[in-house]
C-alpha cells in the first residue's frame, strides 16, 4: 500500500487537473457510470470533535473504489481518503491529505460550473474566512480573469486576515475585507458562500440581476447559507444531486424547488438555454464520485 501525505498531494496535483478531474467526475456520474451511495455523518461533538464525513463511490469498470473520512476537530482537521483495488480488495494508496482534498475539489467544482456558466467576472465575493474561502479564490482564480476578491466573515479580525492571506495567495488581485454580506453581493456579481451557517446569509433582495451563487457550506441537515426565496428567484438552479441536495444542502429549505433543479453533470453534458440576466444558483453538498476522482488523479502514477 502507497502512503501519500500531504506535502506530496499538493505537488501531485494542481489548480487545473483538479477542475479537469471534476469535470470528468460529474459528467460520469449524470451518465449513470457511477455507484455514489449518499453520505454518511457523525456527530462528535459529545467527546470534543465536531462533525465527520464518510463518503464513497465506484465508477463501473474502474480500478478502485474510494473511501473518504473527513471531518472537522476543535485542534486540527482530518481527513483520509483509501483507494481500494476493485479487483482485488488490496488498499492501493491511502491520501493522508488532512481534508485537503476535500478541500480542493470542493473549490474546484464551484470553479467548474463559473466557467461551465461562461461567467467572465473580475471580481469574486466569498462568504467565509477559512481554508475554503481561500481555496474558493484561487480556483475561480484559474477560470476567471479575477482582479478583486472582496471576503465577509462574522469575526471582522478574521476576514481581515483571509483577505491578507487571498492577496498574497494571488498578487494580482486586490482582495478586502467587507462589513456584511449585503455590500459584498453589491460589489460582486459572483459569489461563493462557505460557512456552516444555520441560518440565511443572503436574501433573494441582496443579490443583483445576472449573479451566480455558488452555495458550498450546507452539506448536512440544518445547515443553510441561502434564503430560500433566492432559489426560488433563480433562472437556473443546479445541484450536484438532486437526492443529496434536498436532504443536505440549500434545497432542503426549498423543496418547491425540487423538480426544476438540474444536476451540474447534466448541464455541463448539455448546457440548458435561461435568462442570462437573471441571478444563478448552485447548490454543492459533495459527493463521493468527487473525492473518487481526485483520488485517482493524485495517485495516478501507483
Amino acid at each position: 500500500m502507497k502512503v501519500i501525505g500531504p506535502d506530496e498531494i499538493r505537488r501531485r496535483i494542481g489548480a487545473a487537473q483538479a477542475i479537469a478531474a471534476m469535470r470528468d467526475a460529474v459528467l460520469a456520474q449524470a451518465r449513470g457510470e457511477c455507484d455514489t451511495p449518499m453520505p454518511m455523518h457523525l456527530d462528535l461533538s459529545p467527546a470534543g470533535g465536531g462533525e465527520v464525513h464518510i463518503k464513497s463511490s465506484y465508477r463501473r469498470g474502474g480500478r478502485h473504489v474510494a473511501l473518504k473520512v473527513a471531518g472537522t476537530y476543535a485542534e486540527r482537521p482530518y481527513g483520509s481518503i483509501a483507494l481500494i483495488s476493485a479487483a482485488t480488495g488490496e488498499t492501493v494508496a491511502h491520501l493522508d491529505d488532512g481534508g485537503y482534498l476535500t478541500d480542493l475539489r470542493t473549490a474546484a467544482v464551484a470553479a467548474l460550473v463559473a466557467r461551465e456558466l461562461g461567467r467572465a467576472d473580475r471580481a469574486l465575493g466569498v462568504l467565509g474566512t477559512g481554508v475554503q474561502a481561500r481555496l474558493q479564490a484561487e480556483l475561480h482564480a484559474e477560470v476567471l480573469p479575477l482582479e478583486e476578491v472582496w471576503v465577509w466573515g462574522r469575526n471582522p479580525e478574521r476576514a481581515a486576515a483571509c483577505a491578507a492571506d487571498i492577496a498574497r495567495r494571488l498578487p494580482h488581485v486586490r482582495a478586502r475585507a467587507l462589513a456584511s454580506p449585503g455590500e459584498l453581493a453589491a460589489r460582486a456579481t459572483l459569489i461563493a458562500t462557505a460557512t456552516a451557517s444555520r441560518a440565511p446569509l443572503l436574501g433573494a433582495g441582496d443579490v443583483r440581476p445576472g449573479s451566480h451563487v455558488s452555495a458550498v457550506g450546507a452539506d448536512s441537515p440544518g445547515k443553510q447559507e441561502l434564503d430560500p426565496a433566492l432559489l426560488a428567484r433563480a433562472a437556473l438552479l443546479l445541484v450536484d444531486s438532486r437526492a443529496q441536495c434536498e436532504r443536505l444542502g440549500e434545497l432542503q429549505h426549498a423543496p418547491a424547488e425540487r423538480d426544476r433543479a438540474i444536476e451540474i453533470g447534466a448541464f455541463c453534458a448539455a448546457p440548458v438555454a435561461h435568462d442570462r440576466a437573471g441571478i444563478t444558483v448552485a447548490d454543492f453538498t459533495g459527493l463521493g464520485v468527487l473525492d473518487l476522482f481526485i483520488a485517482e488523479a493524485c495517485a495516478a502514477a501507483i
